[in-house]
């Protein structure tokens, strides 16, 4: 059995995993809800983010002792490498919680998240988005062969952070985000990138919580993992902040209550950035995978797999 932590910027998870036979079961999976990229201040990790990041792994950590699991693996992605002070507050994670974690770079998180994929993707060519609390990672990828990958510092929580004065975005905060992510993009060279992508496979907790809204809002089967681009609106639009409120109506909240309340914050901000990414790339549909970055993780960085491609 293996033990994977996934320090993110919005969740700290622990995923348990039994590998047999080129396939793997999953066990056990926890969360915390940790919010690490609301703990940066002037591009530097509080010390009281670094308490709640120890408080998780130790949590995580003894029910991996627990089970008597001796293969443990924790990396983090964007809320650590991107601050000033990765070094030092990984360090001291390090040293009060008995772990080693692997701090990789955006393009590793988008080679991971594509690896992860890899196995269940059903599209076999196309554009991949995993949108996390603080990044969003692309990858452009021809019969299961990655073109290009890209990295952009701007996820749902950071996006929440820095645009949102309010508990819910209003449309001008809206318009901000969506400017904010494509000037990103645009700021990257997408050699390899096509004008358009009929289809999009969406990796990650933003847009499966994106999906579950779409589900609700047009009463789909909750197996549905498949949302039509065009009504992506219809997810947002409920839920903005109207001119001169700062709060939107009590069925509305209920709603997010009820179907996402872990992402009340993140959500919207993150669906926007989705919005504006397909709208760019002209995309029809977006198919939500229920795998991503852990699960390329356990098989390239673990278990040695997919020899071909470079982390």
């Amino acid at each position: 059995m293996y033990a994977i932590i996934d320090i993110g910027s919005n969740t700290i998870r622990l995923v348990i995993y039994k590998a047999e036979n080129n396939s793997y079961t999953v066990l056990l999976n926890k969360k915390e809800m940790a919010a690490l990229a609301s703990y940066v201040h002037d591009n530097m990790m509080s010390g009281a983010g670094i308490d709640k990041a120890c408080h998780a792994l130790t949590t995580f950590k003894k029910i991996v002792n627990e089970l008597n699991i001796s293969n443990v693996y924790a990396f983090a992605t964007a809320a650590l490498r991107n601050v000033a002070n990765s070094n030092q507050a990984v360090q001291e994670i390090e040293y009060r919680t008995g772990l080693k974690i692997d701090v990789i770079s955006g393009r590793a998180e988008a080679t991971l998240d594509f690896i992860g994929i890899a196995g269940t993707a059903a599209l076999k060519s196309g554009l991949m988005i995993d949108i996390g609390g603080a990044s969003t990672e692309l990858v452009a990828y021809e019969n299961m062969k990655i073109k290009q990958a890209v990295s952009l510092p701007l996820g749902s929580l950071s996006a929440y952070n820095k645009y949102t004065n309010h508990f819910f975005p209003n449309k001008d905060e809206r318009e901000k985000i969506s400017s904010k992510i494509l000037s990103l993009l645009e700021a990257e060279k997408q050699i390899n990138f096509a004008a358009e992508y009929q289809n999009i496979c969406g990796v990650g907790g933003t847009i499966r919580a994106a999906k579950k809204l779409y589900n609700q809002i047009f009463s789909l089967s909750p197996q549905n993992n498949t949302i039509q681009a065009k009504y992506i609106n219809n997810i947002i639009k409920p839920f903005l902040s109207k001119k001169n409120k700062n709060h939107i109506d009590r069925s509305s909240l209920d709603t997010l209550l009820d179907i996402v309340p872990e992402r009340i914050r993140t959500i919207l901000p993150g669906t926007i950035i989705l919005e504006a990414l397909v709208e760019h790339f002209a995309a029809q549909n977006i198919f939500v995978s229920q795998a991503g970055v852990r699960e390329g993780y356990l098989s390239k960085i673990v278990l040695k797999e997919f020899d071909d491609i470079e982390v």
